[in-house]
């Protein structure tokens, strides 16, 4: 299994931790943040993810009746049993699955492998500021946490359907754009 990968550590600085006594464990938190991380899952089988959506919906309208009437026993009977059931599909199509998870490069590896693969002329022309052709599998491979090569992803890219191989390129370029910070209210 891989582990998850850090930022790198910059030297401290000096001043703010003379004026701030905080900053030394503020700083080390910082240091120890893993970069974003995303999974992608491929169900295949239609029939549970069919029966899973049923028993949502069925779930839900259960939920539904069992708020509006909280005495009611049957109500919290029928819901009891949709859970049950929602847990016994969603089980089926986690069985069925194939999560593929993905990590954020750092920053400077991101754009040095953008560089690396320069847009053809049409692609500039239309604005793009790399080629997504030759960047797409070694992006997918590089952010891949479980070792998918940029041969596979290359076979992947050709072999899925438009939608499925947009979302696995979506996946791999949407985990580089992931935010998980918060600037607050002013």
């Amino acid at each position: 299994m891989t582990t998850a990968r850090k930022t790198t550590a910059p030297t401290p600085p000096a001043a703010a931790l003379a004026a701030d006594a905080h900053w030394a464990a503020t700083r080390e938190r910082l240091l120890n943040r893993t970069r974003p991380t995303v999974h992608l899952t491929i169900c295949d089988d239609h029939d549970a993810k069919e029966a899973l959506a049923e028993a949502r919906f069925v779930h839900q309208q259960a939920q539904d009746k069992a708020d509006r009437a909280p005495e009611d026993e049957a109500a919290k009977a029928t819901l009891r049993a949709a859970t049950a059931a929602l847990a016994k599909a969603q089980a089926a199509v986690d069985k069925a699955s194939i999560v593929l998870r993905f990590q954020a490069l750092d920053r400077k590896t991101y754009k040095e492998l953008q560089a690396a693969h320069p847009p053809t002329e049409d692609q500039a022309e239309d604005g793009y500021a790399f080629n997504l052709d030759t960047l797409g599998p070694v992006l997918v491979a590089a952010s891949s946490l479980d070792g998918i090569t940029e041969e596979d992803a290359a076979q992947f890219l050709d072999d899925w359907s438009q939608a499925e191989a947009e979302a696995l390129l979506n996946t791999a370029f949407g985990v580089q754009r992931e935010e998980r910070m918060d600037l607050g209210k002013g």
